[in-house]
């Protein structure tokens, strides 16, 4: 059931990520989010809400954006942003929440990501995490645009050069894959044996509109987010059952601030450190939100 839900994303994900890989030049990535500046997190919070593949699908393209030399604040913003501020599943929340309900969590969700890539940037510039090696210097003078056209006039369209191009694509979505397949599978099977022997009427009966009622969906979501657009109905239902709009968007938020599929692929290709803070400067936040919508909402 889970692989017939994410398949496609993690699919595009990797397409999506190979296509960057091969024809977007690190200068570009770099030269728009790895700037340490507020405008930067901006940037990747827009980008990330653009963006209509799921958490697990925007793994792969967090990572090429790491290989191609965006901060590790940007790549933070960009992660955070995309699963739950997406264009496709803002229009799903509005169908299940209503209009009000379904603007606050998407507001939310990107309120969070971009102070939460700000508190990183700040972490940064103290030393206290790690910098991404992959950022490229560029001259002061460095204008995208006129590389652009002097790249695209150097393009001549071919089969050669199709062959070059399919090829360069498929080379990096193997690559991407090597480094994200694993940990999604792994994802995939935690969540399944939870949803095989752990009742439904359990969730629903622990997940009230209480702060323990909070913290029971929060563990909840740790284990079983699987893709958004998969948890959207189940976090409606938790509402629906409920009547606790919080609750609903920390079950959203939660399962990507403090899931361990998304948490343990930063520590192996971004920073320990990076992947540690992400559920230290998420989680209250989430609560924080998730308590708010419960009282605007009641």
């Amino acid at each position: 059931m889970y692989i017939g839900k994410i398949w496609w994303a993690v699919l595009l994900g990797f397409i999506l990520g190979g296509a960057i890989d091969h024809f977007v030049p690190r200068e570009y990535i770099s030269h728009v989010l790895a700037k340490p500046n507020k405008r930067t997190i901006l940037y990747s919070g827009l980008l990330g809400f653009l963006m209509s593949a799921c958490s697990h699908g925007i793994l792969a393209l967090s990572i090429e954006l790491h290989k191609k030399g965006a901060s590790n604040p940007s790549v933070v913003t960009f992660l955070l942003a995309s699963p739950w501020a997406n264009l496709p599943i803002t229009m799903m929340l509005i169908a299940f929440f209503g209009l009000a309900r379904a603007l606050y969590i998407i507001l939310s969700a990107l309120i969070i990501a971009i102070i939460t890539g700000l508190i990183y940037q700040a972490l940064e510039s103290k030393a206290i995490i790690e910098t991404n090696k992959n950022t490229k210097e560029l001259s002061e003078d460095f204008s995208i645009a006129a590389d652009f056209k002097k790249r695209a006039s150097e393009y001549k369209i071919s089969r050669r050069q199709l062959f070059i191009d399919l090829k360069g694509v498929y080379s990096g979505m193997t690559m991407l894959a090597n480094m994200v397949l694993w940990w999604i599978l792994i994802g995939m099977g935690l969540a399944s044996i939870i949803g095989s022997y752990v009742p439904q009427a359990v969730f629903q009966k622990y997940m009230g509109p209480t702060f323990l009622g909070m913290l029971a969906t929060l563990a909840l979501a740790t284990i079983m987010e699987v893709c958004s657009e998969g948890t959207a109905p189940l976090a409606f239902e938790i509402f629906r059952q409920t009547a606790a709009v919080g609750n609903a968007f920390v079950f959203l938020m939660a399962g990507v601030v403090t899931d361990y599929t998304e948490i343990g692929l930063l520590w192996i290709n971004v920073g320990k450190r990076v992947a540690i803070w992400l559920p230290i400067i998420t989680v209250p936040q989430v609560i924080i939100f998730g308590i708010i919508a419960n009282i605007i909402f009641k």
